[in-house]
């Protein structure tokens, strides 16, 4: 197994509903460490470049306007095979089909308000971290 990092956003909807702390410690308990985080209002800027494969799409307004309703908690987490592990914790994309148990079963509601996004591959994981953190927002201990 390879030590990973992946950028989790815990989005609008998990900020507004109170559900960070909980989303958090399932991540913790399954031994990921937190390696930097911070709450931001997300720029058009900035969700131009990480949403840039949707960036053409007819949705792309309606993803701003989510990501722009309250500010997201970016968190870099860290560990063995992070990437894969953390997708099945998070359940499917659309939160109506998430199993019970799964953060997007447990607390989601659809496509769009699935509580987090996570980074799909390492390679991605590496590039969404650095969109997100500076150098010195990035901590080892």
């Amino acid at each position: 197994m390879a030590t990973e990092r992946s950028l989790i956003l815990l989005k609008p909807d998990c900020v507004k509903k109170s559900h960070c702390g909980e989303v958090l410690d399932r991540f913790e308990k399954a031994g990921f460490t937190i390696r930097g985080t911070k709450m931001m209002h997300l720029s058009n800027e900035l969700l131009a470049d990480h949403y840039s494969h949707v960036a053409d799409k007819p949705f792309f307004p309606e993803i701003v306007a989510f990501m722009q309703s309250a500010p997201v908690i970016a968190v870099i987490l860290e560990g063995d095979d992070v990437i894969s592990k953390v997708r099945g914790m998070l359940g499917p994309t659309n939160s109506k089909e998430a199993e019970a148990g799964t953060i997007r079963g447990d607390f989601g509601e659809d496509m769009m308000i699935n509580v987090c996004h996570a980074s799909d591959s390492p390679e991605n994981g590496e590039i969404e971290v650095n969109r997100f953190f500076s150098e010195d927002e990035i901590f080892s201990y």
